[in-house]
This record gives structure tokens, C-alpha cells and sequence, in this order.
């Protein structure tokens, strides 16, 4: 990938049309992030198609979230979303819900164009895996910090233990 396609990433608002293609990279990036987390045995059920379903309830959801696609020639390579906060105990009122990217885009400078768009500078929060140490170190150099909140999360019926993010 050349220096050019990153910086002509195009990044833009989720549009209801995008759902197919959401499904199939975040399916992707599921198995690129998560084979190492949880037993594969659980990710072979996962499909594109059943991602597009959820993507198609994600899609249409109000002007209080934040959702965005990066695109490279016109392809979806990644995307991001932020709303209110989910949680009953959250320490801050907007939640950083999802930021993937496809491994093949990752160091580029497109998760931080995501980043950006769903966050900015903004005070929030996030969960993220304890033992994904490449996107801890990204949210650490965004000025994230453990709150040394821990829980187990079901992906999938597997048990995944997650660390809460704030800034």
C-alpha cells in the first residue's frame, strides 16, 4: 500500500448502502483480531452476511452517534463508531464502541483518521480486549488510560475479559 492511497482515504459518514460491505470487513476483522482471544471454534460461525444484518439495525441509528467508514478506492477498509454511554457506571458520557481496521491498513494513519472523526479530543471511554496489546497502545497514545475497571465479555458464547479505556 503506497503513501498516496493513505493519504487519499476517503473517511465519511456509514450510509445505509455500506451494510453488505460492513458486514464482510468487520467479519475479517474479527478473525484478524480475535483468532488469537477466544477459540476459533467460535468465529467459524461467524459470516458476512450475519454482520450485515446487525449492520443494517447499526447503519440507521440517530445523529447522537457517530459512525464512519474509511474507505481506499472507494473499498471500506475499516470503521468506527461513538454514541452515549452504555454503561450504568460509565465514567464519561460518550462510549467509543468499535474502531476496526483491516490488518493490511493498520500503522497507516487510517485508524487515527477514525479515531478522530468519532472522537476528536472529546472526554470518553471504551472497552477494549486485555490481551489486544496492539490497540491498547493506540488508545494509550490517544491519551486513554486504564481505569483498572476489568469484566468478562460473550463474543460469540466465548468468554473475553475486557479493560475500560477513559479519557
Amino acid at each position: 500500500m503506497s503513501t498516496a492511497e493513505v493519504a487519499n482515504a476517503l473517511i465519511r459518514p456509514i450510509r445505509d448502502s455500506d451494510v453488505e460491505d460492513l458486514g464482510q470487513v468487520q467479519a475479517v476483522c474479527w478473525h484478524e483480531t480475535y483468532d488469537q482471544l477466544i477459540d476459533g471454534a467460535a468465529l467459524q460461525n461467524l459470516s458476512p452476511r450475519r454482520m450485515a444484518e446487525l449492520w443494517s439495525r447499526i447503519a440507521s441509528r440517530g445523529p447522537e452517534y457517530n459512525q464512519f467508514a474509511a474507505l481506499v478506492d472507494g473499498r471500506i477498509v475499516g470503521f468506527v463508531g461513538s454514541g452515549p454511554a452504555r454503561d450504568e457506571d460509565a465514567p464519561r458520557e460518550r462510549e467509543l464502541y468499535f474502531l476496526y481496521l483491516l490488518a493490511e491498513y493498520q500503522g497507516t494513519g487510517i485508524g487515527q483518521k477514525l479515531f478522530d472523526a468519532a472522537c476528536a479530543d472529546r472526554p470518553g471511554y471504551l472497552w477494549v480486549g486485555k490481551d489486544n496489546a496492539r490497540a491498547h497502545s493506540f488508545y494509550k497514545r490517544n491519551g486513554m488510560t486504564l481505569d483498572g475497571t476489568e469484566e468478562v465479555k460473550q463474543l460469540l458464547g466465548e468468554d473475553l475479559v475486557s479493560v475500560r479505556f477513559v479519557r
